[in-house]
């Protein structure tokens, strides 16, 4: 397993005072051996809040030493946990010892959490999902609380590789959660949960990508009689997903922890490439701009202000930057029923309404309910006054638009990804009566990329190879398509019937800096060039910008391979048939 760059420890006299602090270590044990399996961790702060080996299930017979392991690395020791077997009860974790002070804890002067993990390589989402880090025993509901009431605090591992802090403060009647970008398997992490008393922040590895609620929360409620776990999530008030991976270090300090007092400098891995700085600006007057906004969802969820951002940017810039169709690639919210969501994704959009600017929109996954939420918001009813959309399928989700750009008339196509089957005639049928017009074929599922190494490869799921077969590779005049959904981004150019190349893009940042940090993707139509230029752009990042100095990873452009770079087209030739 490789576990990538350790996470430097601070010396010893920029540390806080912590009411608990466990290291994982041969050296901090003060009692029995894994493979009595009545180890004990011994707690540094002098508080003694020791930590117990138990076992999930004490009858399976099943010792600790085949489930928990010392691995010394570079930076030291740390335990490893592989719970992840085909029996999940038969595991182990820890727990407060019954007398611990922390227990009844319930740290109403702020505090901070942190915790020094690896998640396994590779992360198996049914194996690993939901695996607790350290958790508050009981439940919310005995305290007669309402919302997660199975929780009443824990620090575990989404089936999305997310780090969530689900926490029922000790001044709410109700519990708030907060969560990470998605994370990379077998990468060491710093996690880092500071409350003020007023609200509460989730950092990995000196990120913070979600806030959250509004309203003040202050602690962490207790019961009487209950402590805290490691290694170990709970649900209705049992131990219940066992964590796997790599455990160096928890503390808990009862106060809000500056960056400069945490266990870690916490430098966050740089996965991203950009610049801090430069212009959206057109090569010469003549060329023009398509631009494709990636899955808002998470944004839409936890972060309006950055699709706001967007929307105001792409209307403030359509005549400037010659921006003549903006497409949205669906997902346009996270929970399909929570009306303030489409009402902030209507609201992100409206700018382009009153700047006449040119956009379409398909529905993603996350937007389809049994009431059709997303026709009332997105539906054919807001376009009806839009002279360029000419029209959509009997299902009303594929829907259709012309309008003129450069030398060319273009057709734009989106199509719905659940009403696939069910809106492929009358897709074939909108190609057959425009065969003349250069096509953009816009759906939220066509194509996903995987790693291999070094190499980023892409590949076609169900739903594109559909689209392929039917409408893009028949049909000579779809010379693009565009798709979300999937994490990540990736391209590829493909040949058709005719023998004519059709560019591939997924775009999709939802999973990389606080659900997208505004990116969004210009491609420049250079038709004197001869060439079609992608640049990922944040106009949200732009706004930062103005305010306070930009650090990593707040790019205002994306740089990477596949963030930006060029595709040759002689326009001329390939759109021959054009009229």
């Amino acid at each position: 397993m490789n576990h990538g760059r350790m996470i430097q420890a601070k010396p010893e006299s920029s540390q806080a005072m912590p009411l608990a602090h466990w290291r994982f270590s041969p050296d901090h044990v003060t009692d029995g051996s894994l493979t009595g399996g009545d180890l004990v961790i011994s707690d540094l702060s002098g508080n003694s809040n020791h930590l117990l080996l138990a076992a999930m299930n004490p009858e399976a017979g099943r010792e600790a030493s085949s489930v928990l392991s010392w691995v010394n690395g570079e930076e030291g020791y740390s335990l490893r946990f592989s719970n992840d077997g085909s029996e999940r009860t038969e595991g182990y974790y820890f727990r407060t010892l019954e007398a611990a002070p922390l227990n009844a804890d319930t740290l109403s002067n702020g505090y901070t959490i942190e915790a020094v993990i690896a998640m396994p390589d590779p992360f198996h989402e049914q194996k690993h999902s939901w695996m607790g880090v350290l958790t508050r025993q009981g439940q919310g509901a005995d305290l007669g609380r309402r919302g997660e009431k199975e929780l009443l605090a824990t620090l575990s591992v989404s089936s999305c590789k997310e780090m969530q802090w689900v926490c029922h403060a000790d001044n709410l009647d109700t519990s708030a959660t907060n969560w990470s970008r998605y994370l990379r398997e077998g990468e060491w992490l710093h996690v880092a949960i500071v409350n003020d008393t007023r609200r509460t922040l989730l950092y990995v590895n000196g990120i913070c990508d979600y806030s959250s609620p509004a309203e003040p929360i202050r602690g962490i409620a207790a019961l009487p009689g209950k402590g805290w776990s490691v290694g170990v999530s709970e649900w209705e008030g049992r131990p219940d997903k066992l964590f796997s991976g790599l455990m160096q270090e928890i503390r808990i300090t009862g106060e809000p922890l500056h960056p400069n007092r945490w266990l870690r400098d916490s430098k966050p891995a740089e996965h991203w490439q950009g610049v801090y700085n430069g212009e959206a600006a057109l090569t010469t007057d003549s060329c023009y701009h398509f631009a494709f906004v990636p899955d808002p969802q998470m944004q839409t969820y936890m972060n309006p202000e950055m699709v706001q951002a967007q929307g105001e940017w792409l209307a403030g810039q359509s005549r400037e930057l010659n921006i003549a169709m903006t497409a949205f690639v669906g997902d346009m919210v996270h929970n399909r029923g929570a009306i303030a969501e489409w009402e902030r994704a209507s609201q992100a959009v409206m700018p382009l309404d009153r700047a006449e600017a040119p956009y379409m929109v398909t529905a993603g996954n996350h937007d389809y309910d049994d009431t059709d939420t997303y026709l009332r918001y997105f539906g054919p009813g807001r376009f009806s006054d839009k002279t360029y959309y000419r029209g959509h399928s009997a299902s009303m989700y594929s829907s259709y638009a012309i309008l003129p750009a450069g030398s060319y008339r273009y057709l734009w196509l989106m199509v719905d990804m659940k009403h696939l089957r069910q809106d492929l005639g009358w897709c074939r049928e909108v190609l057959r009566e425009h065969e003349g017009l250069p096509t953009i074929l816009v759906s939220h599922d066509l194509i996903y990329a995987s790693q291999q190494g070094a190499q980023r490869k892409p590949h076609q799921s169900a739903n594109g190879l559909l689209v392929w077969q039917e409408l893009v590779y028949p049909f000579n005049q779809v010379f693009m398509t565009v798709n979300g959904h999937y994490n990540g981004c990736v391209h590829q150019v493909r040949r058709n019937k005719a023998g004519n190349d059709v560019i591939s893009l997924l775009v999709n940042y939802q999973d990389g800096y606080r659900g997208g940090n505004g990116w969004l993707r210009l491609a420049e139509v250079d038709e004197a060039a001869n060439v079609i230029s992608f640049r990922t752009y944040s106009p949200w990042v732009a706004c930062l910008a103005e305010a306070e100095p930009l650090q990593y990873p707040d790019y205002l452009f994306l740089t990477g391979p596949f963030d930006q770079f060029q595709f040759p087209i002689m326009f001329k030739e390939r759109f021959s048939f054009a009229y």
